[in-house]
């Protein structure tokens, strides 16, 4: 068996001798020379406080940015809001074989035809008023110098002394310059946000459709189609909302201007963009129009004044039960304790523009409580 015979010779062939000469082997390193690694730096406390301290820091500071942007936030919502409610009239336009170009500046020219009216409408009356004031002054003055009373009230406590002694020192200059530039200041921002507003809902409304396939895009291709139709739904939805606050708004300034002309009381068209102006915010608009136009007919004549809140005591009830379901129906599906609960709600954190915006915000969610989460629901 020679296969066997040569395992054996391989077996008994002895290990080679060690050669003297050659350099000598190195030992062989521990796996770990410095000892066993301790337990990872981030469960340490210090830094795990730190990073919660970073964490802290960073929400706030995005807090405050948003805090200090929150003029410009809300520009934007209630730009890009506007769009969406002037759409529906653009698109009734374009389906009339209208470019959009045009339908658009159609639509933005009678908003701002609107504006203009109402400001050549109230101004004139206002500066009218303040002039006739100011004139009166010295009337006033004098009366309040006759008066038996403040002349007695003078001799006791130096009353007129110490307003002659108040206007000549310069007190009564400062506080006038300083309410003046505090008034210029209100005045030209409130221009500048207009202004601001109208630009931002002219790019909003041109690029819409843009915008909406942007969005949709973002949202995955096997949930595209069912977003698109809920999208168009809310979007319709805040449309026909918008539209049909309008509506309601005309017809509220269009009966008020009837029946303050019938009445022949001064600045009826003025008083009457008051009340279209007014009628805008939910629940309480209506209100405080008829309340300021009562307040001017009371002044002009009290006969006036009781025929004016007795009309609005009765076209509020009209509005209310008549006109607003009638318009909405369509629009909004919102019972009305939820209309109250989301207009207070929106009103207490962002005031006019909140009550504005929440009554369409309430009706998307119930939308989409309604088609997505109600059928998930019954299918557990």
């Amino acid at each position: 068996m020679p296969e066997a015979s040569q395992t054996a010779d391989v077996a008994e062939t002895p290990a080679p001798a060690p050669d003297p000469f050659a350099p000598p082997k190195a030992r062989a390193e521990p796996a770990a020379p410095y000892g066993e690694p301790g337990k990872p730096l981030t469960r340490n406390p210090f830094l795990v406080g730190l990073t919660a301290g970073l964490g802290l820091l960073t929400a706030w500071a995005l807090a405050q940015a948003l805090i200090t942007a929150r003029s410009v936030i809300v520009l934007i919502v209630v730009a890009m809001f506007l769009a969406v409610g002037l759409n529906p009239a653009v698109e009734s336009l374009q389906r009339r074989r209208m470019p959009r170009r045009g339908a658009i500046s159609i639509v933005f020219g009678g908003v701002i035809l609107f504006f203009v009216l109402f400001g050549l409408a109230i101004v004139p009356p206002v500066s009218r008023e303040a002039a006739s004031f100011v004139s009166a002054v010295p009337g006033y003055v004098q009366e309040l110098l006759a008066n038996p009373t403040l002349k007695g009230l003078d001799s006791d406590y130096q009353i007129l002394t110490r307003i002659g002694d108040y206007i000549t020192s310069g007190g009564l200059a400062q506080t006038v310059a300083g309410g003046l530039v505090g008034a210029g200041a209100v005045v030209f921002n409130a221009f500048f946000s207009g202004v601001t507003l109208l630009v931002l809902t002219l790019y909003f409304l041109g690029s819409l459709p843009s915008i909406k396939e942007y969005l949709f895009r973002l949202v995955p291709k096997s949930r595209r189609a069912r977003s698109e139709a809920l999208g168009d739904e809310i979007l319709d939805g805040i449309g026909g909302y918008v539209a049909g606050n309008l509506l309601i708004s005309v017809i509220a300034g269009v009966v008020t201007w009837l029946f303050l002309a019938v009445l022949n009381m001064q600045y009826a068209l003025a008083l009457a963009l008051v009340v279209a102006v007014a009628d805008l915010i939910p629940l309480v608009g209506a209100t405080i129009g008829a309340a300021l136009v009562t307040l001017v007919a009371l002044l002009q004549s009290g006969t006036l004044g009781i025929a004016c809140g007795i009309f609005f005591l009765v076209y509020q009830q009209v509005e209310n039960y008549l006109i607003y379901p009638r318009v909405m129906k369509r629009s909004v599906d919102v019972t009305p304790a939820v209309t109250v609960i989301a207009a207070l709600f929106g009103g207490t954190l962002m005031g006019i523009v909140g009550a504005l915006l929440a009554i369409p915000v309430a009706a998307a969610i119930a939308l989409i409580i309604r088609e997505v989460v109600l059928p998930r629901q019954a299918q557990l």
